[in-house]
């Protein structure tokens, strides 16, 4: 049997990964080939490099494949690029959809380290690359941040409904208070150790600085939407951006029914939640082209927010091919008819 590929599953859990390697032959059948779990930490992850290797799988290319299951995957992940081997990490979403185009219905780690080890045989996928140590420091701050931000807005409803209770309870009010207090220390600090970071790092400096020519956009925002993105790296074309922003358009219509438009939100909301503000401030500060783009759509349909949206994706947009072409923003830039055609509005 001529063999392709060895494509090696690892489903991956808090203690423990399970792990399936499978082959695949010039006539497309897959077979399974051997399985194990192994403990989910350092000793767990050179025991499958030495698995993988007594296995003898050297005949053919070998790729690893996993889902990015929050950060239980990342040191796994990253041991094995650092011993030279093809990873493929897959949104949790895009592996169901899959095991379930297989017609399996029931659901253990074991059956799905073999549905992904059968993916990766079958599929060419991105080979994975972890992030720089600096984006990764920027996306866990700016992601407390965020986090504290909601604990703040919660902490404040509940202390005005406090302080209109029937029965005031002063305990409970300055145990509120001193809460909000502690988390608005917290954020400042954040805050001043993302600027801290940014200002360390020269090629960063220099790229935020030609971008936050912007008027509206701060250094905050900005250091989100990169952490996020890791850098635009793993971004080929600008409609991949968007798409994984979830500012991509999903249109309702068959025959004779037209329903209604909308953007599908099937993305990374942290994106689409920190361009919030910046869109509001480039209108309110009338920035073209932003502006002229929030005026043309508010006019033809009267919804503000669909025009904001328009503006967010718009930003976004702007902000990854000046990061790609490491260029610094100009507002009287003439666009290309090209770039045009990316960037046009929803409507």
């Amino acid at each position: 049997m001529q063999i392709l590929r060895y494509g090696i599953g690892l489903d991956v859990s808090m203690e423990k990964f399970d792990a399936c390697i499978s082959v695949i032959d010039v006539d497309q059948k897959v077979v399974v080939k051997a399985t194990r779990s192994f403990n989910n930490n350092a000793k767990g992850c050179q025991q499958l490099y030495k698995w993988v290797t007594s296995q003898g799988c050297r005949t053919a290319p070998v790729i690893f494949l996993m889902e990015a299951t929050g950060i239980y995957h990342e040191a796994l992940a990253h041991y094995l690029h650092s011993h030279d081997c093809a990873i493929c990490v897959v949104l949790p979403n895009k592996a169901k959809k899959y095991k379930q185009a297989l017609g399996l219905r029931s659901k253990t780690d074991g059956m799905d380290a073999k549905s992904l080890s059968r993916m990766i045989c079958e599929q060419a996928l991105p080979i994975w690359s972890p992030m720089s140590k600096t984006i990764y420091l920027l996306r866990g701050i700016t992601r407390r941040i965020e986090s504290i931000t909601k604990d703040i807005t919660r902490t404040k409803c509940q202390l005005h409904a406090q302080e209109f209770a029937m029965y005031e309870n002063k305990d409970v009010i300055n145990c509120m208070k001193q809460q909000l207090r502690l988390l608005q220390k917290q954020k400042d600090q954040l805050k001043k150790h993302v600027l801290h970071i940014i200002e360390s790092d020269a090629a960063l400096t220099e790229k935020f600085e030609k971008i936050c020519r912007i008027k509206g956009l701060g250094k905050l925002s900005l250091a989100v939407i990169i952490a996020e993105t890791n850098g635009f790296s793993l971004f080929e074309k600008v409609g991949q951006v968007v798409s994984y922003s979830g500012y991509d358009v999903i249109e309702n219509q068959s025959g004779k029914h037209v329903g209604k438009t909308r953007i599908s939100k099937q993305g990374n909301g942290r994106i689409r939640r920190i361009l919030h503000m910046p869109a509001f401030n480039v209108v309110r500060l009338k920035q073209k082209p932003f502006y002229d783009l929030y005026r043309r759509i508010y006019d033809r349909n009267k919804i503000k927010m669909k025009a904001y949206t328009a503006v967010q994706k718009k930003l976004l947009v702007l902000i990854y091919f000046l990061w790609k072409k490491d260029v610094p923003y100009d507002p009287c830039y003439q666009q290309t008819s090209r770039e045009k055609e990316l960037v046009l509005s929803f409507v």
